[in-house]
């Protein structure tokens, strides 16, 4: 996967605290997924982070899946950052049809999210997602860590995703 945006641009100041999360990372082994009404499986994905010079990050994930390379699963939006704080909100597009804003902190190399709003078209498969948590993690062993939780109308919330990725050559 190619990043899309140009990274030659110089660094908005703003985005200082996530410069650690700019590049391409794919993953080094496959990660994992369950949810209690889907089978278990073993994903891989690659991700790009980009910035143009402007106070926001573009990103770009797409999974396939491990054992075949079918495509799976793909999101996309932006990240932007309150002035001045460690608040830290993505608005994620995803081709299932969820359109989700995860707000949160950022602590050192670690950003904490949580869905503080979703929506879906009117014909979306259910049971719907509810909510949605999510941690990046910069590892001291210089991988990314991904881990998502998600609750829906069913189910309450439980981890359903897991994956660390290499940073791209």
């Amino acid at each position: 996967m190619s990043c899309p945006f140009h990274q030659t641009a110089e660094l908005n100041p703003a985005l200082q605290s996530l410069d650690w999360l700019l590049g391409k990372w794919q993953s080094d082994e496959p990660g994992e997924g369950s949810f209690s009404n889907i089978p278990h499986f073993r994903y891989t994905e690659a991700l790009c982070f980009s910035q143009v010079g402007q106070p926001v990050i573009n990103f770009m994930f797409n999974a396939c899946d491990a054992d075949t390379k079918k495509p799976m699963h793909k999101e996309c939006g932006f990240i932007r950052l309150q002035p001045g704080t460690n608040r830290v909100a993505f608005i994620i597009a995803q081709n299932s049809g969820l359109v989700e804003i995860e707000e949160g902190e950022i602590t050192g190399q670690q950003v904490n999210l949580q869905s503080q709003a979703l929506a879906r078209p009117s014909f979306a498969k259910e049971p719907h997602v509810k909510e949605v948590t999510r941690v990046f993690q910069l590892r001291p062993d210089g991988k990314l860590e991904q881990t998502v939780s998600m609750a829906t109308e069913t189910q309450p919330l439980m981890q359903h995703l897991h994956i660390t990725y290499q940073r791209a050559p």
